[in-house]
């Protein structure tokens, strides 16, 4: 993953007090369950369209490979090119094991999903791979990765899962240093579990979403999940502030919205 010149205070988290550190354990297994309506299928997109184009040789990682251990494979996927009314076209690649019309059909299902994410988690994104199979979603290498048969991560939280998968290809080449692992020793506190056994992987992407349901959807948590999250990461919220990451909203959408 390429890194991203971002000025970030290194003091945000200084001025801030003392840490809080309320929780002997984690209020949470994992953020991705902890709400399925962080973003709807309902919510905004800033989704255009998708445009077939030219098929050609691409490398893409699928976690299938090498007996189910994953690996790199070059293939001629099945190519798309998702447009959004407030960033760059992504590059879709589905595995040519997808007949071209149900090609079509998830290639525009996703393109739609990942433009409801804000402009700032698909900074990064330049492709996206798409297979068949029971396998969990990936991110980083300026990519998101997608299984189309998995119901763990479909259905009620799709979107909560490419939001946390997003975070990896765009945030954590941005935020993981001086500034975060401040926050981190102020908060005192991990807000999942697996973040906690992760805390240099997996500790921004979980933060990340409830940070956004806090911000911008308040009325989709309950009361005790919005002072758990803001009592147990409020250093690392501030240093979410810095980036200035907005929702999508309804002035986002295409003039003619496309479903």
């Amino acid at each position: 993953m390429r890194n991203l010149t971002t000025t970030i205070c290194l003091t945000i988290a200084v001025l801030l007090g003392s840490a809080g550190g309320a929780y002997s354990n984690p209020p949470y297994s994992g953020t991705v369950w902890v709400n399925p309506d962080i973003i709807t299928a309902a919510d905004p997109s800033a989704f255009i369209q998708i445009v077939s184009i030219k098929s050609g040789s691409r490398i893409m990682f699928d976690r299938r490979a090498d007996n189910g251990n994953g690996d790199w494979i070059t293939i001629n996927p099945r190519l798309f090119q998702a447009s959004y009314t407030d960033g760059n076209a992504i590059e879709i690649q589905i595995n040519p094991e997808l007949d071209p019309s149900e090609a079509a059909i998830k290639a525009k299902f996703y393109g739609y999903a990942i433009g409801q994410l804000p402009k700032l988690l698909r900074f990064d994104v330049k492709t996206v791979w798409i297979h068949k199979g029971d396998k969990p979603f990936g991110g980083g290498n300026d990519n998101l990765l997608i299984y189309t048969d998995g119901p763990r991560y479909h259905g009620t939280v799709l979107e909560e899962t490419l939001f946390h998968e997003a975070c990896h290809t765009s945030l954590d080449s941005r935020l993981y240093g001086a500034a975060w692992s401040n926050a981190q020793t102020l908060d005192a506190e991990y807000i999942s579990t697996y973040a906690k056994d992760n805390p240099a992987r997996e500790d921004v992407a979980e933060s990340c979403a409830l940070y956004y349901a806090v911000r911008f959807k308040p009325e989709r948590l309950s009361e005790k999940d919005l002072n758990l999250i803001t009592k147990t990461i409020k250093n690392r919220m501030l240093v979410f502030d810095s980036l200035g990451m907005k929702p999508v909203t309804d002035s986002d959408r295409p003039l003619k919205s496309t479903p």
